[in-house]
């Protein structure tokens, strides 16, 4: 008797040797489609939403304090916190529904918005002024946990494409999250300048709060296949940090990994502290998100042409040469005061980072058991996040207190200020060459790194993780 073809032709793709797969590009008529791209529809909603509360507020509070550390401190909660919750939420990702989750996080961050707005209307405009008020503080405070909140997803997302799409098409399939991504900061920094300048905060959060809610109806009338979550370790509830320690350390190179994008992160805060101060020094709120929105189109591309190319064989060589390409670009484009070498910096950026973020995701997917993936993308997450905060902390008073005045009328002025230029702006724009040149200098040494080998044959020589729908789930179609 011959054999009986798998029921599920996506069991006959996995079962297939690579060279008899069929095409790893992305169809409409994969059975996984309609599923994925109604929650990169709903996700896109909600990142529209948290990224423009990102952009106003730290619009909006160096509009009004003119403070380039009030701005670096917003930056230092958001990577704190960011940091302090990673954890956390990998574990809530891995054992709840993975819907319940995203709705969660959702409903989350409404209430907190909602009462960033009764706040917001309560407080005099002067208090917003002054770097040190109480209430100013407190609204940032509350701001930043709702858009915490929102990082729910950032960890679900990936977990839930290793459980609907075929590990030969995750490369494309992550192209398509860095897309949803582009469209996200497209329309956030263009919306953002032009509320804060047009009415402050207050538009921003009515548009945050109408949004939310037209998300949260959304989320409840998509029909997410049960194996998705059929296939999360349920044994218990625990964060179980030692257990996902045990996991990393298992993966030949994989803390060296972490670890490097621990560090490239602490020289990356670098942007965090001080790119708005060093835009809004040369342009206008509005000018200056609208200049957003134009570079975040090449997000977009980018991430159309991953998901129309793919990635390169050895995802984890691609990471750190992208990472030389854009440490290059960060000691070049401070070159000048300008506000054309800033954006011609920028393009470069957004072009490259996709690249970063996709790779990463797809090394980790195939990599890692998929019901650990949770814990391990959130460990991940708060190890390489530790290291910003710390940047963002130390860095926007170094620039403010050091950099500047030391560019302004100090030594800096008199050695390099003749072809460098002088003045406050020159100040940030120093602290960008140094950071660039680490940035160079930690990546040359980890791509001739033991490290680096290891992980690229790891990636190299493992079968792909245990695919819930793959092994024999229900097809998402035929569940919708």
């Amino acid at each position: 008797m011959t054999d009986q073809p798998p029921a599920d032709p996506r069991q006959a793709e996995h079962a297939a040797p690579p060279e008899f797969r069929t095409p790893a590009r992305l169809r409409w008529s994969d059975p996984f489609m309609p599923t994925f791209v109604q929650l990169l529809a709903n996700v896109l909603l909600v990142s529209v939403i948290n990224f423009t509360v990102w952009f106003a507020i730290t619009f909006f509070v160096y509009l009004e304090t003119r403070s380039v550390f009030a701005t670096g401190m917003i930056a230092g909660i958001f990577l704190v916190a960011t940091m302090l919750t990673g954890i956390w939420f990998g574990s809530l990702v891995d054992h709840h529904s993975k819907k319940a989750v995203m709705q969660g996080s959702a409903l989350a961050s409404v209430v907190l918005y909602a009462a960033s707005f009764g706040l917001y209307l309560i407080t005099p405009r002067e208090e917003f002024r002054d770097p040190t008020s109480v209430r100013l503080w407190v609204f940032v405070v509350l701001l930043m946990t709702g858009m915490i909140a929102g990082n729910l997803r950032t960890i679900a997302l990936p977990t839930v494409v290793t459980a609907l799409v075929p590990e030969h098409q995750r490369d494309r399939a992550n192209g398509l999250v860095g897309t949803t991504s582009g469209v996200s900061f497209l329309v956030t920094s263009v919306i953002s300048g032009l509320l804060v300048g047009a009415s402050g905060m207050f538009g921003v959060l009515v548009l945050a709060l109408v949004v939310l809610g037209i998300a949260l109806v959304h989320l409840s009338l998509i029909r997410i296949p049960s194996a998705v979550d059929d296939a999360a370790d349920g044994a218990d509830h625990k964060v179980d940090l030692r257990g996902t320690v045990q996991v990393v350390r298992g993966i030949p190179g994989m803390p060296a990994l972490i670890v490097f994008s621990t560090i490239n992160n602490f020289l990356g805060g670098v942007f965090m502290a001080l790119m708005d101060a060093y835009g809004l020094s040369m342009v206008s709120v509005q000018a200056w998100g609208l200049i957003w929105g134009a570079l975040s189109a090449v997000l977009i591309v980018a991430g159309l042409l991953i998901t129309r190319t793919g990635l390169s064989s050895n995802p984890v060589r691609l990471i750190l040469l992208i990472n030389l390409a854009l440490w290059t670009t960060t000691v070049v484009f401070p070159m000048r005061n300008s506000i054309v070498w800033l954006t011609v910096g920028m393009v470069v950026y957004m072009a490259l980072i996709p690249y970063v973020e996709a790779s990463e995701q797809t090394v980790l997917q195939k990599v890692v058991p998929y019901e650990r993936q949770g814990r391990v993308f959130g460990f991940a997450q708060s190890v390489e996040q530790s290291a910003s905060p710390l940047t963002a902390f130390l860095i926007s008073p170094l620039t403010q207190f050091a950099f500047v005045p030391f560019m302004t009328d100090g030594q800096g002025a008199d050695w390099i200020g003749g072809w460098f230029g002088t003045g406050p702006t020159r100040g940030i724009a120093l602290v960008f060459v140094l950071a660039g040149l680490l940035g160079l200098a930690l990546t040359t040494y980890a791509l001739t790194s033991r490290f680096y080998r290891d992980l690229r044959d790891r990636y190299a020589a493992a079968p792909a993780p245990s695919e819930p729908l793959a092994a024999g789930g229900a097809s998402p179609a035929a569940s919708l």
